[in-house]
């Protein structure tokens, strides 16, 4: 169950472009860390265009929403790693973020979100220079863009080499 959060946004709705988002429960593992360091005092001062107008104008030592968007976070957190039904808090959470950034700074707070789910799925290995040599010879005689479909060709052509060796042997 992936329940969206769209975000309620303070001005002007977009009328093009793709809608914002609040936090996925899928996200929470690599989002809070960010999200934590974000909503720190001393990242308002650095970025108040980021933050809502209340945010921003609030005493940074007795800033409320900020302890109680930490108590939720640690809320969240927990349910988490408990595995339990976290609907409930995320969205509170996810109520509460919408009150603290602006339009602009959720939006921020999205690309980098996105940069973080794009390393997550990139993996980096390294490979000797005499095997990128044959992998690069491998792609211009099959007429390949990229190492992932070099490679990605390869095996399937293992696959499909180990499942005809097993209907030969069935035989």
């Amino acid at each position: 169950m992936n329940y969206k959060h769209p975000w309620v946004y303070h001005g002007e709705a977009p009328k093009a472009g793709r809608k914002l988002l609040l936090l996925q429960v899928d996200e929470l593992t690599f989002s809070l860390p960010l999200i934590y360091r974000l909503i720190h005092p001393a990242e308002i001062a650095q970025k108040s265009d980021w933050f809502s107008a209340s945010i921003v104008t609030a005493d940074e030592k007795q800033n409320t929403q900020y302890i109680m968007l930490v108590e939720l976070l640690q809320r969240v957190t927990q349910e988490r790693k408990k595995q339990t039904n976290l609907i409930e808090p995320l969205t509170h959470l996810n109520q509460m973020l919408n009150q603290y950034f602006s339009d602009y700074g959720w939006r921020m707070v999205r690309k980098e979100l996105s940069q973080i789910k794009k390393r997550q799925k990139k993996s980096h290995i390294e490979l000797s220079k005499d095997l990128i040599a044959k992998l690069k010879s491998y792609m211009e005689q099959e007429n390949l863009d990229s190492f992932d479909q070099a490679i990605d060709n390869l095996l399937s052509e293992v696959e499909s080499f180990n499942g005809s060796d097993l209907q030969e042997a069935s035989n």
